[in-house]
C-alpha cells in the first residue's frame, strides 16, 4: 500500500526471497494499550485493586517457538497477583470503524498445523507404472480430506475447517518424483470434535496411500484451543462495554474459525475476548481486505474506541469488587 509505514524489507523463506510484514494488527493493539496505561495512570488514586497489561509478543508462535501467551503465562505474568479475569481485543477488517462484536462461549476456533509426507517410487513420467506416483496419491488424499468435514463430521455440531494450503513435490516436468509433502490447517470449535478429525485425518492418509502402493507419514502440531469467553464474565462484560462505548456500537458475532492465543489465557482465569472493527466508513468491511492481506489497513479513529472500551473494562470491574 502507498502509505509511509508499509514495510519494504524481503528475507528468505521456505528459500524464496519474499516481502516481510505482518499485517494483522498488532501494532494496533500496542497502540490502544498505551492509550490504556495513560488513563488508568491518570486514575490511579481513584482505583482499588491491580491491573496488569500484557504487551504480548508473538501471538501466533513461530517455527516450534511457544506463542507469546504461553511464554508469558511461563514467565508468570499471571502471577503475584494472580488475575480474577483477563480480557482483551483484536482489529478486524470484518467490522465497521469502532464496532464492537463478541460472543459467549467459543469465539474462535482452536489451531492446528498439518504435515503430511507422501514416499512414492521415482519414474519417467512416460512410464507410470514402473514407479509409485506420490502426486496422484497425493490428489486423492487431499480431495479425501474434505469428506472428513463435509461425509464424517456432524455438520450441525460446531463448525470445523480442514484445508490444505501448500504442496510441493518434483523438480521436472517429465519425472514422477519419489516424494511430495503438503501442509495445512486443522480449524475446529469442539475439542471432542478436534480430537475425532485427527483420528479420521492419520487413517484416511495411510489407507489411500496403502491402497497406491505408497506410505505417508501425518504430523498434526498441536496449535491454540479454543478461544471461549467465560459465559457470566461475557454477559457483564457486553452490558460494561455497552456502558463505555455506547450499546450501538456493541454486537453479537457468530463463531470465527481464525485462531488466538488468548484461549491460552483465559484456560488460566475466567477471559472475554472481542474484535473491533476498523474498515473505514467508505468501505464496504465484505469486501474489505482481510487481516493479514498486504492490502490490510486500519481506519486509525477506530483505535480510540478500543482505548476507551478496555480502560472501562478494567474501571468497571474493579469497581464491581
Amino acid at each position: 500500500m502507498d502509505v509511509p509505514f508499509a514495510s519494504k524489507a524481503k528475507a528468505m523463506w521456505h528459500s524464496q526471497m519474499t516481502g516481510v510484514m505482518h499485517a494483522c494488527g498488532h501494532d494496533a493493539h500496542v497502540a490502544i494499550l498505551m492509550g490504556v496505561a495513560e488513563i488508568l495512570a491518570e486514575y490511579r488514586a481513584e482505583l482499588t485493586g491491580t491491573v496488569k497489561l500484557l504487551f504480548q509478543p508473538n501471538e501466533e508462535g513461530f517455527e516450534g517457538r511457544p506463542s507469546g501467551a504461553q511464554a508469558m503465562i511461563d514467565q508468570g505474568a499471571l502471577a503475584n497477583p494472580a488475575p480474577s479475569a483477563v480480557f482483551g481485543l483484536h482489529v478486524t477488517s470484518a467490522l465497521a470503524s469502532g464496532v464492537i462484536a463478541l460472543r459467549p462461549g467459543g469465539l474462535m476456533a482452536s489451531a492446528d498445523s498439518l504435515r503430511i509426507n507422501v514416499h512414492g517410487r521415482q519414474t519417467h513420467a512416460s512410464m507410470p507404472w514402473r514407479g509409485i506416483d506420490p502426486v496422484v496419491t497425493s490428489a486423492q488424499i487431499i480431495l479425501a480430506l474434505q469428506t472428513v468435514i463435509t461425509r464424517q463430521i456432524e455438520s450441525t455440531a460446531s463448525p470445523a475447517v480442514l484445508s490444505i494450503s501448500t504442496i510441493h513435490g518434483g523438480v521436472r516436468s517429465n519425472i514422477l518424483p519419489d516424494d511430495v509433502t503438503m501442509e495445512g490447517t486443522l480449524r475446529v470449535h469442539d475439542e471432542a470434535m478436534r480430537a475425532d478429525i485427527k483420528r479420521r485425518i492419520e487413517k484416511t492418509v495411510t489407507t489411500i496411500a496403502d491402497a497406491g502402493g505408497a506410505t505417508a507419514e501425518v504430523e498434526i502440531g498441536e496449535g491454540v484451543p479454543v478461544t471461549y469467553n467465560d459465559p457470566a464474565l461475557t454477559r457483564w462484560g457486553t452490558r460494561s462495554l455497552g456502558d463505555g462505548v455506547g450499546a450501538a456500537r456493541v454486537t453479537e458475532c457468530r463463531p470465527v474459525m481464525g485462531a488466538e492465543d488468548f484461549s491460552l489465557l483465559a484456560k488460566v482465569v475466567p477471559g472475554m475476548f472481542f474484535f473491533l472493527g476498523v474498515t473505514p466508513p467508505d468501505e464496504d468491511p465484505r469486501e474489505a481486505p482481510a487481516n493479514h492481506s498486504p492490502l490490510f489497513h486500519i481506519h486509525e479513529p477506530a483505535l480510540k474506541y478500543g482505548v476507551r472500551a478496555l480502560a472501562y473494562l478494567a474501571i468497571d470491574y474493579l469497581r464491581r469488587g
